[in-house]
């Protein structure tokens, strides 16, 4: 049996979760997230509680159980406290302008890179910082990976677009041969 599969995911903060067929709507207020899991599995809603259960013990079935609780309950927290993914540009003069649904990035480059944000994410622009949110999961980190594939981190100088927990292993450079005497 499937360690995450097996415990149930609790509705918090207000959520309410519907099954309708095989699809699982997440919702409270205007955040609302809708999922359709695979035929080898069932959801039920008990008592406060999400429960998926596999209807075989086929190697699909083993193996969708625990990802379409960990998804379910990615939803109810996406709903409930969302999801943020934090980036800092590194560089002299570079910088990101929020236009409309767009990211304008001007990070080195001769034009400047536009990434588009999808919709239900909510982008924040704060100087050298951008803060990327939303209820989504999976179109949080998505949009956050596009802007940062723009101009990731270099080992050398440091400079790019990298995560705000992200660490850059350093190198050190080319070093001049000693003077010969």
């Amino acid at each position: 049996m499937s360690r995450i599969g097996k415990k149930p995911v609790t509705i918090e903060g207000g959520a309410s979760v519907s099954v309708s067929g095989r699809t699982v709507t997440v919702e409270k207020g205007s955040a609302k997230l809708t999922y359709e899991h695979r035929p080898e599995v069932s959801v039920k809603v008990n008592a406060g509680q999400v429960i998926v259960e596999r209807k075989d013990e086929s190697r699909a079935a083993r193996a969708y159980h625990g990802m379409t609780r960990a998804l379910i309950a990615n939803m109810v927290k996406g709903v409930t406290q969302g999801f943020v993914k934090d980036l800092e540009i590194v560089g002299v003069g570079w910088n990101a302008q929020l236009q409309g649904k767009t990211v304008k990035l001007n990070v080195g480059y001769a034009d400047a890179k536009v990434v588009d944000v999808p919709p239900g994410v909510k982008v924040e622009i704060n100087g050298p910082k951008i803060k990327v949110s939303g209820p989504d999961k999976q179109k949080v980190g998505l949009c956050a990976a596009e802007i940062r594939a723009q101009r990731p981190p270099e080992p050398y100088n440091g400079k790019g677009i990298k995560y705000a927990d992200e660490h850059i292993v350093r190198k050190q450079g080319k070093a001049f041969a000693g003077t010969a005497s």
